[in-house]
């Protein structure tokens, strides 16, 4: 599974629509949209802003690991 690919299926896991993902993660939505459609990926920053706010690795989200809840979504944590 692509970067592309696992960012949309955590995204629509929470339910979020891109813009509000955009907005928690302090981003553009056109950002997030192209990030989907994998038009280009996410600086080393973001990619870990992504993993803290589901709870997952970085390897999860590049496609390296199949194993995604190893740790407390942050996101989760402070509501």
């Amino acid at each position: 599974m692509t970067f592309a690919e696992r960012l949309k299926e955590l995204r629509k896991l929470e339910d979020l629509n891109q813009s509000q993902l955009a907005e928690k993660i302090g981003i553009a939505d056109s950002t997030i949209s192209a990030y989907e459609m994998d038009r280009f990926t996410p600086s080393v920053l973001i990619l870990c802003c992504f993993a803290d706010y589901f709870g997952v690795t970085t390897d999860y989200l590049l496609g390296r690991s199949e194993e995604s809840n190893v740790q407390p979504a942050i996101h989760k944590l402070t509501k």
